[in-house]
């Protein structure tokens, strides 16, 4: 009971301290393409409109840039202070891509950043231009290498393990960083930043228009944000599309449980809410095929053949595979320096089993099953809401085009409103992403209560109240402060 509750306290304290970090970065990722566009045609048309215009926007992009960087920060210390089993298990690969990011994406967003915010008058325009698109670009390199250590939780490659280490250790760091899942991630990610950052600029602009304030640079924030989220939303699309495909094929369970899917099989259907589907199209989406094999929730515990006949292990022999992984390994490190002959036989035999050795940590088939309903429900407003969304955004730019903005208020209205609504897709699509794949850290290689560290619930408890109160406070200052830039508005 309490191992249960250590685990639980500590994924609460990770997904806190995880969401309270994804109010801020899609902002940071969507401001940085506006403002950089906005400047870009300061340069080209020399006309100190979009000057401003990109001042405006750079301003709330570092209040909400410097909360962020924050929340990141303590966000990597977790995996030290909750997660030692799971940074010892896989140090070797994990920290790569976190260097690198430290490394490399800070010091270079740091560099730009202070030439971009404090040299408009000390650097010539096409230095300062540049400084604020490497600012934008250096926060896409950082969001890069952390999606790439989380695509290798999702399908860990590159990596063999080293029994006398009792570690996984990187064999092949471009297999880490050309993961599919890793490519799929970051175009979905980035690109759900510019649908954030633009219906957030259109929503304040929105605001402005109501006010019948700076109507001027709210229409001319509104094209800017209008366009950039649009373009975002059709990579949004395309590579949530690959990530359908790449989850059917590497966490078929995360599907399964994302459509609810009991009991799958060719031409599976696509549930659009309960009692409602689309015969076919869960298989054409998920293997672009619409006679595609789709196991269900079912399938996937009691084993089953595919369409073209190949079998696949029940959790039961996954778990037995699993539990002759460890006995193997407890008996290498027994004997290998004991007996070599013997070390050898077990080694030959972990060798063997490898692939299922976190099933050996699985008590019960029915813990492979995910939270299905949280799950369901996600992906649902997720993708309903995006699709609303971009329906906004095309509607707002038709509006601004024909110069009929100004007068439908209505439509302002929904801009505004629709600020809280790109979050709460944004917070959807991470629910999918992790809790689809529980209940494993590393997909099928290590489960999650193998993972956390050996310390009490209680000092879990104290720390996940203590950040609730500090991220809260954070947000609340940031958007007071922010309330209070917006109110004051640009300088025309």
């Amino acid at each position: 009971m309490i191992a249960t509750a250590l685990v639980d306290w500590s994924r609460a304290q990770f997904a806190l301290t995880a969401g309270y970090h994804w109010i801020f970065v899609p902002l940071t990722l969507g401001l940085a393409v506006i403002m950089a566009s906005m400047e870009t045609l300061y340069v080209i048309k020399k006309d100190d409109f979009w000057k401003r215009a990109a001042k405006f926007w750079m301003k709330l992009f570092a209040i909400n840039f410097a909360v962020g960087i924050a929340t990141g920060i303590i966000l990597e210390f977790e995996f030290g202070t909750n997660w030692s089993n799971y940074s010892w298990f896989v140090g070797d690969i994990f920290g790569a891509p976190l260097a690198i990011e430290g490394i490399l994406a800070f010091f270079m967003e740091a560099t730009f950043f202070a030439i971009m915010f404090f040299g408009w008058d000390k650097v010539g325009k096409r230095t300062h231009l540049f400084a604020t698109w490497m600012t934008g670009i250096g926060a896409g390199i950082s969001a890069v290498w952390i999606l790439i250590a989380n695509a290798w939780m999702q399908h860990p490659v590159g990596m063999a393990f080293n029994p006398d280490t009792v570690r996984h250790e990187m064999v092949d760091f471009w297999a880490l960083v050309t993961n599919p899942i890793a490519i799929a991630k970051f175009l979905h990610s980035v690109s759900s930043g510019w649908m954030t950052g633009s219906i957030f600029v259109i929503g304040i602009s929105s605001w402005y228009l109501l006010k019948k304030r700076n109507v001027r640079f709210a229409l001319a924030s509104i094209r800017v944000a209008a366009i950039v989220g649009i373009a975002g939303t059709l990579v949004l699309m395309g590579s949530g599309d690959s990530s359908g495909v790449l989850a059917a094929k590497y966490q078929p369970m995360k599907m399964a449980a994302a459509e609810g899917l009991e009991d799958g099989g060719s031409r599976a259907p696509f549930s659009i809410v309960p009692g409602v589907e689309i015969p076919g199209m869960l298989s054409l989406l998920a293997t672009h095929d619409i006679d595609g094999y789709v196991p269900g929730i079912n399938n996937l515990l009691n084993g089953y053949s595919d369409h073209t006949g190949t079998s696949y292990p029940s959790a039961e022999e996954k778990m037995e595979k699993g539990k002759l992984a460890l006995e193997a390994f407890k008996e290498y490190r027994t004997w290998r320096e004991k007996d070599a002959t013997k070390a050898a036989e077990a080694r030959a035999i972990l060798d063997a089993n490898v692939d299922y050795f976190g099933y050996g940590y699985i008590q019960s088939p029915e813990e492979l099953v995910p939270n299905v309903p949280l799950i369901y429900w996600s992906f649902r407003v997720m993708v309903g809401l995006g699709t609303f969304l971009l329906a906004l955004m095309i509607a707002v730019l038709w509006a601004e085009r024909k110069e009929k903005l100004e007068r439908a208020r209505w439509l302002q209205y929904i801009a505004l409103w629709s600020i809280p609504l790109v979050y709460i897709a944004g917070q959807a699509g991470w629910i999918v992403a992790e809790v689809g794949r529980q209940p494993w850290v590393i997909q099928d290689l290590l489960p999650t209560k193998a993972a956390v560290s050996s310390v009490s619930v209680g000092a879990v408890q104290t720390t996940f109240f203590l950040f609730v109160a500090i991220f809260t406070l954070f947000l609340a200052i940031e958007i007071r402060i922010m309330l209070k830039a917006i109110k004051k508005g640009p300088e025309m």
